[in-house]
């Protein structure tokens, strides 16, 4: 049992995120007197300020914040390792060596959870997907609760008793990585390269497939059939097994009318939820329309599959689009074909991966005109959608990269590109 593992070694939460906060906070209430340290990279003062008070009061803590937090691994017998911590660190493989127990919350939580789960992945649309299943459920009627990547973190929902409720988790790669018991209902959205700078590709690939690999004959594995390597994951698995087909934002919708059917929910209860659903902060989010012309906001696309899909879903009112950020290596070759397929007339992009995307997009224009502008800053980007987008097309920002370097990250550069299109959208003409 983990929790009895846990209540006899010496114990470390490596990471203070959103989820090792709440790790935290669960173990205290499980194990009042017991001895916990706690390690980040943030120093005290930047630790968020109810967390700090939380902390003062507790006297059977020890804290090792600041640059050299990993040197506490050499300390503990059992570490709690958050999702945001990179889990081949030197200091972690160390650790492994050393046959030190090094385990995550995700894998405490499906240890103990009594509930049924239903885990959700895929590289892309995971946060959709749940939210529609999430919606359903709670429309039906069931006891359910949204968690992981998503929602509430989740170890603080066992602190209820969890029989006989229903927990939508979102599962990305991190979460995944060294699970060792798989959900009730798994999802397996879609698998493209992402995380690189975490993982090698089929590491990567491998880790994914946990949502699956321990499933057992009574548990359900829907998947997308169309994709060769959940194909053969499903192969493998054990459990019954219900494939799903359609492109990116179809397989969301899909996937969650395959759970409603499981559960025996009306088709009535599924398209009230389908019919006013509004897609996610930063997922295809529907801006509205400014001065004749539609944006949206994808700045979740951070790589170029993704891209592609919301292509294909927006069709050829697509105009402009908004490209580039942070180089992983990713290949642009796709990309740069199904643009030139498209109705898109204006490209702006940012570095570092614009001029990349931009070279590839030459290499097979063949006498289509589109026009680029490299830009660095959000600002100018929306300043220039304004003047290159025609009334009754869209603008899309969908960069196909992720947003380091020019961003903090993805949800900052979305929220740039909101507060800019509303900014100029209501100050007056942009001259075209």
């Amino acid at each position: 049992m983990i929790l009895a593992e846990i209540k006899d070694k010496k114990t470390l939460i490596l990471g203070l995120g959103r989820e090792g906060q709440d790790c935290f906070l669960f173990l205290r209430k499980i194990f009042p007197q017991k001895e916990l340290g706690l390690a980040d990279q943030l120093n005290f003062k930047k630790l968020p300020l109810k967390f700090k008070k939380i902390l003062k009061k507790d006297k059977k803590i020890s804290l090792h914040l600041g640059k050299n937090y990993l040197q506490a691994l050499k300390k503990y017998q059992l570490i709690i390792k958050s999702p945001g911590i990179p889990p081949h660190l030197p200091e972690l493989e160390r650790a492994k060596k050393k046959k030190k127990t090094i385990i995550s919350p995700t894998q405490i939580f499906f240890e103990i959870c009594q509930g049924k789960i239903i885990g959700i992945t895929g590289t892309k649309g995971k946060s959709t997907t749940a939210t529609l299943i999430y919606q359903i459920l709670k429309r039906a009627g069931f006891k359910v609760e949204l968690c992981g990547n998503i929602g509430r973190a989740a170890l603080s929902l066992l602190l209820k008793p969890t029989l006989g409720r229903i927990f939508v988790f979102e599962l990305s790669c991190h979460q995944l990585y060294g699970l060792k018991k798989s959900p009730q209902i798994a999802i397996f959205l879609n698998l493209y390269p992402e995380h690189l700078d975490f993982y090698q590709l089929k590491e990567y690939y491998f880790i994914k497939k946990n949502i699956t690999r321990y499933q057992q004959k009574k548990d359900i594995l829907i998947y997308n059939a169309s994709h060769p390597e959940i194909k053969k994951a499903a192969k493998k698995s054990k459990a019954k097994k219900i494939p799903i087909y359609g492109k990116y934002y179809d397989l969301n919708f899909e996937a969650a009318k395959k759970v409603a059917k499981i559960f025996g929910i009306s088709s009535k209860v599924v398209n009230s939820v389908f019919e006013n659903f509004k897609f996610l902060p930063h997922r295809l989010e529907y801006l509205g329309k400014y001065q004749g012309i539609d944006f949206y906001n994808d700045s979740l696309s951070t790589i170029p599959q993704t891209t592609i899909e919301a292509l294909d879903f927006l069709g050829n009112k697509v105009e402009t689009l908004i490209l580039g950020g942070f180089d992983r290596g990713l290949n642009f070759k796709n990309l740069a074909k199904r643009v030139i397929k498209s109705k898109v007339k204006t490209l702006i992009l940012f570095p570092t991966t614009g001029k990349r995307i931009w070279q590839e997009i030459m290499r097979h224009l063949k006498g289509r005109k589109i026009q680029p502008f490299f830009v660095k800053n959000m600002k100018e980007a929306v300043k220039l959608a304004y003047s290159q987008t025609e009334r009754e097309k869209i603008c899309l920002l969908s960069p196909a990269s992720p947003s380091f370097g020019i961003f903090r990250d993805y949800q900052q550069r979305g929220e740039l590109f909101k507060k800019y299109v509303k900014f100029f959208g209501k100050n007056g003409k942009i001259k075209k």
